[in-house]
């Protein structure tokens, strides 16, 4: 009989923000130790506050199975730099902003800070693997972890390949995306990778059907949750994503695969108003 697969003891998580208190929350409630880096004491505090939230959350879901104790001071502790990460982490998540010189630098730091075999992951969208890769001196140790908002909830983790990553830094991330009760995806690193890139041309081309006046919002979302049965619209998700977040991964599209990922206006004029979907009330929706 094959035993189920279990996490990470310790986890590193750089970046408490949505995406990376969500990350936080799913190896917690798995069972890992895991520690956050947070710089500043406010939003430190805020992201204790929403993996402790999302917990007590799940716990009331009955969703947290046969994981162990749950209290959060003894599971997940903040720390404010990536130099204060446990030399014995079996696995780092760095999930910061965007950015891809701002993912070299913490992954670069984080590398410095544990022992040689811990994994190194990006929970990128859309950025480069191989080049973030390029900056770490044992890059086989590396890979892309790309989970969905929300994460705790999500069922998918794409698993993105550098040319460098190895074959047992892959088997591990797919043993803990499954200790996660999540399903992996394997790709090869590029622009988008597969879900990123298809998703956002859905949601590109939806974009431009309300600039021209083809329907508004909620008819196209409408349309594609039941006449193709996706959970929901694309401009729907696109608001859960951020338009802000749309958008750069656009523009990153856009300078890697050509015009068919060019930012539509509306989208851009929407990002300068401040309309960025459920994070700020509005989007394409209000919330």
């Amino acid at each position: 009989m094959t035993s189920a697969p279990t996490p990470p003891s310790v986890v590193g998580v750089i970046g408490g923000g949505r995406m990376g208190a969500g990350v936080a929350q799913s190896f917690a409630a798995a069972g890992a130790r895991v520690v956050v880096v947070e710089r500043d004491g406010t939003t430190a505090a805020a992201a204790l506050e929403r993996i402790a939230r999302g917990l007590r959350t799940a716990a009331e879901r009955g969703t947290l199975g046969d994981a162990p104790d749950l209290d959060v001071p003894d599971r997940v502790t903040v720390v404010s730099s990536v130099a204060e990460l446990p030399h014995d982490c079996d696995l780092v998540v760095e999930a910061v902003p965007e950015d891809a010189a701002l993912k070299a630098e913490v992954l670069a730091a984080a590398e410095q800070a544990v022992h040689d075999g811990c994994v190194l992951a990006s929970n990128t969208s859309s950025l480069s693997v191989t080049e973030l890769a390029a900056v770490l001196k044992h890059p086989g140790r590396f890979l892309g972890m790309h989970f969905f908002n929300p994460v705790p909830v999500s069922a998918l983790v794409e698993l993105v390949l550098a040319p460098g990553t190895g074959a047992d830094t892959l088997g591990a991330a797919i043993r803990w995306t499954h200790a996660l009760g999540k399903q992996d995806v394997v790709v090869q690193d590029s622009p988008g990778f597969a879900s990123s890139r298809l998703g956002l041309a859905l949601g590109l081309e939806a974009i431009r059907m309300v600039e021209e006046g083809v329907a508004d919002p909620e008819a196209i979302d409408t349309a594609m949750r039941l006449g193709y049965r996706h959970p929901m619209g694309p401009l729907r998700l696109t608001d859960v994503v951020g338009l802000d977040v749309r958008l750069a991964i656009a523009e990153h599209l856009h300078a890697t695969l050509g015009e068919r990922f060019a930012p539509p206006q509306l989208l851009r004029d929407k990002v300068a108003r401040g309309e960025l979907g459920r994070k700020s009330g509005q989007g394409f929706h209000r919330w």
